[in-house]
C-alpha cells in the first residue's frame, strides 16, 4: 500500500470561482522551492507515465480523458509574483492538442517514450504537460503522459489520471492568467508580504540556529566532489530508463521468503543494483536510500505533498534476509512521523533565497550518491484504464529534462526507482546514469535483469 502521512504543509482546497472563504491560491513554499531550483539549475523535473494498449483504443474516449485532464491539478499554471520577493501563485491553464504521432514498429517504442520525455514542459509558461499517442505496425498503440513536478508528484499524477479516466472533474477556482492589473498585483503582492514578515522573522531565526549546528556538516558535503573537466559538459543527456514487469504473486512470496515487506523487498532490489553500478558508502559498503512519503490527501492542492527520509540498508544482506531493511524502513517512517526534518521548516525563506545559492546547494542536501526509491503501491485500477479498457502495460518513472552531462556527472550520476502495483502486475520503473560507463539502455536491462534474478525474480523489460 502507499505510504500515506497527515500534512504539515497547507496550501487552498477546493473551491469554486467567487468563493473567498479559506480559498488559498498560493504555492505552497515547497513548490516554489520547486520552481526556483529548476530556474537556478535549468533541469526540469518531470512524472512520465506510459501504456501500452495491445488492442484498439477507443479514440474518442481518449480525448475525452485528455480534456479531463484540464479539470485536474494538472490544468493550472504558476504565475510568479511581481515582486522578487513575493509568493507566487496557481493560475489556470489549458493543455495543448493530444498529439498523435506518425507510426512505428514496436522496436521503437522505448526511443519514442525517450523522445516524450524531450518534449518541453514549463510550468510557468507553459504547457505544463502534454498528452500523446503512438501507433505502432503490430497494431499496438502506446500513450505518453508527462506533467511537471512543479505541477504534481507522482501520487497527484496518478490521483489526477483516474479522475479523468472515470470522467470525474475538479473545480479548483484557479483565475486566468495575468487576471490582476499590474497596479493591484503589487498592492495585493506586498500587502501579502508585510502579513509573512513574522513567520520569516521566526524561520531566519531558526534558520541560523540549524546552520550553526550543522556547519560541519554542510562543509564538508560541499567539498565531497572534485571539479573536474567534462568532455561534452555542455551536452544534453537524456538517461537510460527502463522498465520492468513481474508477477505480483511471485514479488509478495519473495517478500514473505526474506522476510520482508513489498517495500523493503523494493529498498533491497535497489541496494543491490546501487551495489552494481557503484552508489554505495566506500567505508562500510552500505547504500543510502532516499524514501519518499505521500502526505497527499483528498482535497490538497500542493503539486508536491511528500516527506523525504533517508535508510541506509547494507546490499550484501539483501538477497538473504530483508529483516534489517524492513526495520530500518519502518524505524525511518516512525521518526519522520515524530520528529519531522528541520529543514522543511526553512521553507518560508524560499522566496528571498537567491539563484546562485541553489545551485550551489544542488546535489549536496542529501549527501554523497543517494538512490531515490519510491514505492506509490497498490493504484486506482482506474489509472490503467485512460479509454475506458484496461491497457496491457503501464509505466511510471521520474524524468530529469535538459539535464547536461556537466550537471549529471558532477552530481556523480543517478539512480531512480520506482514501483507501482496495478492488478496483478509490479510494475518497476528504473532510471540510471553511472558516470564512466557507456550507459545504454542494454546495459540498464542486463543489469536489472541480474540483480532481479538474485532474488529469484524474473520479468518482461522493455
Amino acid at each position: 500500500m502507499a505510504i500515506q502521512m497527515r500534512p504539515r504543509l497547507t496550501a487552498g482546497g477546493l473551491r469554486a470561482p467567487g468563493e473567498s472563504a479559506g480559498f488559498d491560491d498560493r504555492l505552497a513554499h515547497i513548490d516554489q522551492a520547486a520552481l526556483l531550483q529548476q530556474r537556478a539549475t535549468g533541469i526540469a523535473k518531470l512524472a512520465q507515465a506510459v501504456w501500452v494498449y495491445e488492442h484498439p483504443v477507443d479514440l474518442d474516449a481518449l480525448r475525452r480523458f485528455h480534456a479531463n485532464l484540464d479539470h485536474s491539478l494538472l490544468g493550472r499554471r504558476i504565475e510568479p509574483s511581481v515582486l522578487p520577493f513575493g509568493r507566487h501563485r496557481w493560475v489556470s491553464a489549458q493543455a495543448e492538442a493530444m498529439e498523435v504521432a506518425q507510426p512505428r514498429p514496436r522496436a521503437g517504442l522505448s526511443d519514442w517514450i525517450d523522445e516524450r520525455s524531450a518534449v518541453p514542459i514549463d510550468p510557468e509558461f507553459g504547457p505544463s504537460w502534454h498528452l500523446a499517442m503512438l501507433p505502432m505496425g503490430d497494431g499496438s498503440t502506446a500513450l505518453s503522459l508527462a506533467a511537471s513536478h512543479c505541477v504534481t508528484d507522482g501520487i497527484g499524477l496518478l490521483r489526477s489520471v483516474a479522475d479523468a479516466a472515470d470522467g470525474r472533474t475538479r473545480l479548483l477556482g484557479y483565475a486566468p492568467a495575468r487576471a490582476r492589473s499590474g497596479r493591484a498585483a503589487v498592492r495585493a503582492d506586498a500587502r501579502q508580504t508585510v502579513r509573512d514578515l513574522p513567520e520569516f522573522g521566526r524561520t531566519l531565526a531558526a534558520a541560523a540556529k540549524l546552520a550553526y549546528r550543522r556547519r560541519n556538516e554542510f562543509t564538508q558535503a560541499g567539498a565531497t566532489r572534485p571539479q573536474a573537466t567534462i568532455v561534452d559538459g555542455d551536452a544534453p543527456v537524456i538517461m537510460p530508463a527502463i522498465n520492468a514487469f513481474i508477477d505480483a504473486s511471485h514479488w509478495d512470496a519473495c517478500a514473505e521468503k526474506l522476510n520482508g515487506t513489498t517495500y523493503s523487498l523494493l529498498a533491497g532490489f535497489a541496494a543491490r543494483l546501487a551495489e552494481r553500478t557503484g552508489r554505495h558508502r566506500e567505508d562500510d559498503g552500505a547504500v543510502s536510500l532516499l524514501i519518499a512519503i505521500s502526505e497527499r490527501t483528498p482535497d490538497d492542492t500542493r503539486a508536491n505533498a511528500v516527506s523525504v527520509t533517508t535508510v541506509s540498508v547494507d546490499p550484501a544482506r539483501a538477497t538473504s534476509d530483508l529483516t534489517d531493511s524492513r526495520t530500518a524502513i519502518r524505524q525511518a517512517l516512525r521518526t519522520i512521523r515524530e520528529v519531522p526534518d528541520e529543514t522543511f521548516a526553512l521553507l518560508p525563506l524560499t522566496p528571498f533565497v537567491p539563484k546562485r545559492a541553489v545551485r550551489r546547494a544542488t546535489g549536496v542536501m542529501f549527501g554523497d550518491l543517494p538512490v531515490s526509491c519510491s514505492n506509490l503501491g497498490e493504484i486506482d485500477p482506474a489509472v490503467g484504464r485512460p479509454d475506458g479498457s484496461d491497457a496491457e502495460y503501464f509505466m511510471l518513472r521520474g524524468v530529469d529534462q535538459s539535464i547536461t552531462r556537466e550537471q549529471i556527472e558532477t552530481a556523480g550520476g543517478q539512480l531512480v526507482v520506482v514501483s507501482v502495483r496495478l492488478g496483478d502486475m509490479i510494475s518497476l520503473g528504473v532510471v540510471s546514469y553511472q558516470p564512466g560507463t557507456a550507459n545504454t539502455k542494454q546495459q540498464l536491462r542486463d543489469l536489472t535483469a541480474l540483480t532481479l534474478a538474485e532474488f529469484d525474480l524474473f520479468g518482461e523489460i522493455v
